[in-house]
């Protein structure tokens, strides 16, 4: 990310600018059933934080753009449930999923902007890239990403799915949509793994063995708070 002359987040011109507003930030990024949402509650919670979840704002952010701002996603929007779950390979489901692309990050930085600077704002959620999101940080320990185990996202899907509700059995095939997904998961979280590990951004492993408890532990060690 080159500093930008134009304001398309708002008000700031560059990096330096965007860094100094967003000093105040920390970011918890990371796998599909990490604990993210969790654990950034507990910190908002403990310590009077302000907490935006990306999750929370997807269809508002899907409203906010073009097909030209943001091709994959409006490619999406258009497919059936089949066509994004069942009938693609987790590969091509990995490559072309526009969130996985950084489409849309611009808006979760303009939505930041627009908040006050006090108190603290923690952000979390997938959308969270390390390469968007190391050219915003004033403090390198202001962020870190959750990278699951393919066993602990599955305790995790477990404990909080209910049979015939999940999204996966809108499609014609809800064992494979469930098969594509998980694949695609697992790959997303090897790429975040190799990207932290390139630009030597913080990670922290979840596996089966760590409690809510130890991982709130970890990132709070992470963040220096």
């Amino acid at each position: 990310m080159q500093p930008r002359k134009s304001g398309r987040y708002g008000e700031a011109t560059n990096l330096a600018e965007l860094r100094t507003r967003l000093r105040h930030v920390f970011w918890i990024g990371g796998g599909s059933g990490a604990g993210k949402s969790t654990i950034a509650r507990r910190l908002a919670d403990r310590h009077g934080w302000h907490l935006y979840a990306t999750d929370d704002v997807m269809r508002d952010h899907a409203g906010r753009t073009t097909p030209d701002q943001a091709p994959l996603l409006h490619q999406f929007i258009a497919m059936d449930m089949d066509e994004r779950w069942v009938n693609r390979s987790p590969q091509t489901m990995l490559e072309t999923f526009h969130w996985f692309r950084g489409e849309g990050f611009g808006l979760i930085v303009e939505d930041l902007l627009r908040l006050p600077q006090g108190p603290c704002v923690v952000v979390e959620g997938f959308r969270l890239l390390p390469h968007l999101v190391k050219p915003l940080l004033d403090a390198p320990e202001h962020a870190v990403w959750l990278l699951p185990t393919p066993d602990f996202r599955q305790a995790a899907i477990r404990s909080r799915s209910v049979p015939g509700e999940d999204f996966v059995w809108r499609t014609g095939n809800p064992t494979r949509a469930g098969r594509n997904l998980a694949e695609r998961d697992r790959m997303f979280t090897a790429h975040l793994r190799q990207e932290t590990e390139r630009l030597q951004l913080p990670a922290i492993q979840i596996n089966t063995t760590m409690t809510e408890d130890d991982l709130a532990e970890r990132v709070t060690t992470a963040f220096r708070l």
